[in-house]
């Protein structure tokens, strides 16, 4: 499952928009440091089930809708210089490290100072909270390879390895991939000679890769015009957010008052409310009709679709009926990354599965592809293996 971390400094509301995706348990309250250990629960992506375009009715979306689950690890928040173990210092960062991208919950409100202190609304540029964190993931990186950089280099040189295929084996404990190191060495040249600022600057080009971001300006619900715009402006993907207003509607959606899923732009109300919670809901309307959703669920999307570039197939075992041995009709729907082949879906869905590919088929068009067919999202894909 794909593990998405949500970041950002304490007060910022990351445990709430944690629980508003995820419905977990989670401690919220007001003060800094209210996580201390990460939480773990499940999200979902949100796309348009392929049923209805099959003519077929599966019983795994919800009025057309397919919930795809992803892992969320809400982490404890960070305060300044937490690579020198400030806060909870490097435990912070290394919760980060399972995590394929970060959701950075960002207090678009500035009335939050650099500790998670209150202070007066708009009185912080939120925009310096983003460099924080890019600060300080940097700084830990740096130290990493500070630490060791003398004898990685004297070794580099003694075995005449590639830099690239070399410095992914010892960066290999933070999830770096090979390609990620070999963009990162451009225009470097011989990293063996970089001195203090050429490995800090090694070290910023790293993170850019491998710690990709997006930036839920959380508290968009009392944000500033100003800040919200400038933060907009941004060269990151940046969505406005009120993490609040998620809990508020998922929360009246499960005990019944209103008819609402997670993303929608607007909801019913199917339960009488009295005059104070119909005020509240009609503030959160407004908020709608302002930025399409509350954000939440958005932020899920753009990580997984559009920063981590990842697609949806269906795979089957009965290409007519589009349906697993036992006649559930579209049963699974995986997220593959962009690139990923036929052969490679076929270890996805089972390793001896893979091991004893024979060939895939296209359900759509019941032709065959080759076992180096890169898939397509929102292909319904038929594995035929000798097991």
């Amino acid at each position: 499952m794909i593990e998405i971390g949500i970041a950002g400094k304490p007060n910022a509301g990351k445990s709430t928009f944690f629980k508003a995706a995820t419905l977990a348990d989670a401690e919220i309250a007001n003060y800094p440091f209210t996580t201390i250990k990460p939480n773990i629960g499940v999200g979902h992506v949100r796309v348009r089930c392929i049923c209805q375009e099959l003519g077929v009715k599966c019983n795994e979306c919800i009025d057309g809708w397919r919930f795809i689950p992803v892992k969320l690890i809400d982490v404890a928040g960070l305060v300044p210089d937490a690579h020198k173990g400030r806060g909870l210092g490097n435990e912070f960062l290394d919760n980060l490290r399972q995590s394929e991208a970060i959701i950075h919950v960002v207090d678009a409100s500035g009335s939050t100072d650099e500790e998670g202190n209150e202070i007066g609304v708009g009185e912080r540029d939120p925009r310096d909270d983003v460099k924080f964190l890019y600060h300080e993931i940097d700084m830990w990186l740096y130290g990493i390879l500070k630490r060791n950089w003398d004898k990685i280099t004297r070794k580099m040189k003694a075995e005449k390895k590639d830099a690239s295929k070399f410095l992914t084996e010892q960066l290999a404990g933070l999830g770096f991939e090979e390609w990620m190191v070999r963009d990162a060495i451009k225009g470097f040249g011989d990293v063996s000679t970089l001195d203090e600022n050429g490995l800090m600057e090694f070290a910023r080009e790293l993170r850019k890769r491998r710690m990709r971001m997006v930036i839920a300006a959380n508290k968009a619900d009392k944000a500033p015009e100003d800040l919200m715009r400038s933060l907009l402006n941004i060269q990151e993907i940046v969505i406005p957010t009120s993490a609040a207003y998620e809990m508020v509607l998922r929360t009246a959606a499960k005990n019944g008052y209103i008819k609402y899923l997670p993303g929608d732009s607007d909801f019913e109300i199917i339960k009488e409310l009295n005059e104070k919670q119909m005020r509240a809901l009609e503030k959160i309307r407004e908020f709608l009709r302002e930025f399409g959703s509350t954000g939440v669920q958005e932020t899920i999307n753009k990580v997984v679709f559009d920063l981590l570039g990842y697609i949806v197939v269906y795979p089957v075992e009965d290409e007519n009926r589009f349906t697993d041995s036992r006649g559930n009709v579209l049963p699974d729907a995986l997220l593959v990354k962009k690139g990923t082949t036929a052969r490679e879906l076929a270890y996805k869905v089972h390793t001896d599965i893979g091991k004893h590919f024979i060939y895939a088929l296209d359900a759509r068009t019941k032709m065959r592809v080759a076992e180096d067919y890169e898939l397509k999202n929102n292909d319904v894909i038929k594995i035929v293996s000798s097991v």
